[in-house]
């Protein structure tokens, strides 16, 4: 049975780092793009979608689309590529998604923070290492 890999994509480079990682090391393993909605950029919740008058996610919707097709165009048509895309605390969102989804591990990118600003803001990567009931694999 093939792999099947998580992968969150946020647009920065060090995500589009642990694709390409991901698409290089295993190449016979369905890739699972995962993108999260955050509460703190819109109306959104973990449950769902709020209210929305600003249109913001909307522009968050269009946003992860695009990060989707981009992401299908750099596997190429010969792979297996899903989309799954979440509201709510990316770490926490992206655990459940493996959880639930059957992943085989993760693959994602580090925005390689430390000291103060890593105290201060936390680092979703890792969060998702401590958490994970799967081997992370931490792209830089």
């Amino acid at each position: 049975m093939a792999r099947r890999l998580l992968v969150p994509l946020d647009g920065s480079p060090p995500s589009q780092e642990a694709l390409r990682y991901a698409l290089d090391t295993f190449p016979d393993a369905t890739i699972v793009l995962v993108h999260v909605l955050t509460p703190a950029d819109s109306g959104v919740s973990a449950d769902g979608l709020l209210g929305d008058p600003a249109g913001v996610v909307d522009d968050q919707r269009e946003r992860a689309e695009e990060l989707f097709d981009e992401a299908e165009a750099t596997a190429g048509e010969d792979r297996t590529v899903e989309r799954e895309l979440l509201a709510g605390r990316p770490a926490t969102e992206i655990v459940r998604c493996a959880e639930e989804q059957n992943i085989d591990g993760i693959i994602m990118g580090s925005h390689g923070r430390d000291g103060a600003a890593r105290l201060l803001l936390g680092s979703v990567s890792e969060t998702v290492v401590r958490r994970s009931p799967v081997p992370v694999t931490v792209v830089r």
